[in-house]
């Protein structure tokens, strides 16, 4: 029995790190055949689990019991996808399917990482990986904007976009693994009294690899010139980082430190030579309405997703209790679209106005108090003060939650499966930052 047990145990595991890893590759996740493979991997993964359980092999993980309420918030959700899709409701019947299979995918997604990952090693085997992934997309992003090769797939790369197709879902991948890399780094802080020699060791001693690993992901982000992104990780630093400092009195200056070599090493010494002054350009030069002078357009807004947001928003009043269909915002927004919008529009660049357009208050309302579960775990680990790894996970996974949730109010990446099947990760993460065990397994006899 042992020996079976450390056997699928595992297989369970370096297949779910897999799924992880492999998610951003077939870009984002955002094709049928790829939303197909990845139900097919998490199911399995599902069903190893499964097996475990019946057969008693796998110890039981401590973060299921505070992890159900969430877990039934996922299901309540996709319940009510599955009766938009059986009953007719939805406005798009096959999207709905397909949005039923991620969303069931995602909720098998959070049970399995809650039991396997139960372990303060595993744990940490866990953000190493989303460190590692991001730090590959960034190394991979970079490579093809700063050497000129702007084909991958058929899609364009005029700016790091990773194996992503556009600049603004790469970003919001970048934000969850450099936030899960800043709580690695802060869960395995030092626990003596400061000293300057310390803050050296950081930048050089064994600890060098994950800051330069956090270095490649800021190269990366600030690359993809995304407005959104870079704004709404600075967002997730700023409150998770002010709310951490002001709590922890004891290690104040130390993680004062530590968060300050993170802006000012990274973002305003290094990211000069990679693009910063021209995402600084795109920012000034972003207008959201026309420049009339004597009553005569002489510039015209390039930025109309404001436009789109009040065209979308009577979507969403229409029926605001059972919504068009979960996925069905490309059929129906064209009816309300008016003459200004030109171009073609699948998905409403604003993640609160689909989902309350598309799931209605019965699908969207448990999704957001699954969010809010998750922030009071995360938030939870950080106010502790017993144990400096807990308050470090929490502090990477309060951080990427809050910055892709910046970021929804500009961009979709909720509707990008790898991003937010990650962002599923980081909220089993803040529950798993206070409810792991420590490693003292003994070795096992095959």
């Amino acid at each position: 029995m042992p020996a079976e047990s450390s056997r699928l145990d595992r297989i369970l595991l370096v297949l779910t790190l897999i799924i992880l890893v492999g998610l951003p590759l077939p870009v984002g996740t955002n094709r049928d055949w790829a939303i197909g493979l990845f139900s097919l991997f998490i199911g399995l993964a599902a069903v190893l689990w499964a097996i475990g359980q019946w057969r008693g092999v796998f110890k039981q993980s401590k973060a299921l019991k505070p992890a159900l309420p969430m877990l039934a918030m996922l299901l309540l959700s996709q319940v009510w996808v599955a009766v938009q899709w059986l009953t007719g409701l939805s406005m798009d019947s096959g999207a709905s399917a397909q949005a039923l299979l991620l969303g069931v995918g995602y909720t098998l997604l959070f049970l399995v990482i809650i039991n396997i990952f139960h372990t303060r090693k595993r744990v940490s085997l866990l953000l190493g990986t989303l460190v590692v992934s991001g730090t590959l997309q960034a190394f991979y992003g970079t490579f093809m904007s700063l050497t000129g090769m702007e084909s991958f797939l058929g899609y364009v790369n005029r700016d790091a976009t990773g194996t992503f197709i556009n600049r603004n879902s790469m970003a919001g991948y970048l934000e969850l693994c450099l936030a899960a890399g800043i709580g690695l780094l802060l869960a395995l802080r030092d626990t003596r009294p400061f000293s300057w020699s310390q803050l050296i060791e950081l930048l050089m001693g064994p600890k060098a690899r994950l800051r330069l690993a956090l270095v490649i992901m800021v190269i990366a982000l600030v690359m993809t010139h995304s407005r959104g992104g870079n704004a709404s990780f600075f967002v997730g630093l700023a409150i998770v980082g002010g709310f951490f400092i002001l709590r922890n009195k004891q290690n104040r200056l130390r993680n004062s430190l530590i968060l300050a070599s993170l802006v000012l090493i990274d973002v305003m010494v290094i990211s000069q030579y990679f693009g910063l002054e021209r995402l600084k350009d795109r920012v000034m030069s972003t207008r959201l309405t026309d420049t009339v002078v004597n009553g005569e357009i002489v510039q015209h807004a390039n930025e109309i997703r404001g436009d789109v947001f009040l065209y979308a928003l009577p979507l969403a009043k229409d029926k605001p209790i059972t919504g068009q269909g979960a996925g069905s915002f490309e059929a129906v927004f064209p009816q309300y679209a008016g003459e200004d919008i030109r171009l073609h529009f699948d998905l409403a660049h604003n993640d609160y106005i689909q989902f309350a357009i598309e799931y209605g208050a019965l699908g969207f309302v448990p999704l957001i108090v699954f969010v809010l579960m998750a922030l009071y775990w995360a938030f939870k680990a950080l106010w502790q003060q017993k144990s400096l790894y807990r308050g470090g996970v929490g502090f990477g996974a309060a951080m990427g939650i809050i910055a892709l949730l910046a970021h929804a109010t500009v961009d979709f990446n909720l509707q990008i499966p790898a991003n937010a099947a990650t962002f599923v990760v980081m909220c089993a993460l803040a529950v798993l930052a206070n409810n792991h065990s420590k490693d003292r397994r003994k070795k096992v006899e095959v």
